[in-house]
């Protein structure tokens, strides 16, 4: 059962009103009850995520952030991007996941394609300019639909999933002065300096250029 309270939190965190976020928001309930886990507060679960970063998987993300508290601040998002709105929820303390993905309905998403939202979306209308009851249109599609007829939602299944260790330490570069984590710290000759001016080129950075 969705709260519409805390529905209209997670819009609020979003920024707008879309059937993606509403679908990260609902998909990231599931999971927490599949599991019997709450929403975290500082760390214990962690959402494997295969969000990419084009529009709509983003807004999933941001719903599924809210819904569960795996958010990129607590470290506790991984990312495994795929282009799929689609996650694995990991309950580290008691060693157990659920994998649940957007399932493709053709009359479903023909449905949400036809509302006004999304028509006024395509034409580059941005989201909050769009009126509330075009926006709840389309959430309402996302909440009344059947799980089974929007979300495949995967057995609970056993996992020896080891939590990353929380990176602390850093220190500053030593051609630039910017502080960098140990981590990220590169040697170029007898200097400890940050990636940046180590000359290294980022491959997934070349396919970020257009956001």
């Amino acid at each position: 059962m969705i709260d519409k309270k805390e529905l209209e939190k997670m819009f609020e965190f979003h920024g707008h009103k879309c059937w993606a976020s509403t679908l990260g928001y609902r998909a990231g309930i599931i999971a927490l009850e599949k599991l019997g886990a709450e929403r975290i507060k500082s760390r214990g679960l962690y959402a494997v995520v295969e969000t990419g970063y084009a529009h709509g998987a983003v807004c999933f993300l941001d719903g599924l952030q809210y819904a569960t508290g795996c958010t990129v601040g607590k470290a506790a998002i991984i990312w495994k991007p795929r282009g799929k709105l689609a996650f694995t929820l990991v309950d580290a303390k008691n060693g157990k996941k659920v994998r649940i993905a957007y399932k493709f309905n053709p009359e479903l998403r023909k449905r949400i394609a036809e509302t006004q939202f999304m028509k006024k979306r395509a034409q580059g209308i941005p989201p909050h300019e769009i009126p509330e009851e075009e926006a709840w249109e389309v959430v309402n599609i996302v909440l009344e639909a059947k799980v089974e007829d929007i979300l495949d939602v995967g057995p609970v299944e056993d996992t020896d999933f080891v939590p990353p260790e929380e990176i602390l330490g850093a220190q500053a570069c030593e051609i630039c002065g910017e502080w960098v984590s140990l981590p990220y710290l590169r040697i170029l000759g007898d200097k400890k300096v940050c990636i940046d001016c180590a000359g290294y080129e980022e491959g997934y950075e070349k396919g970020l250029e257009e956001f």
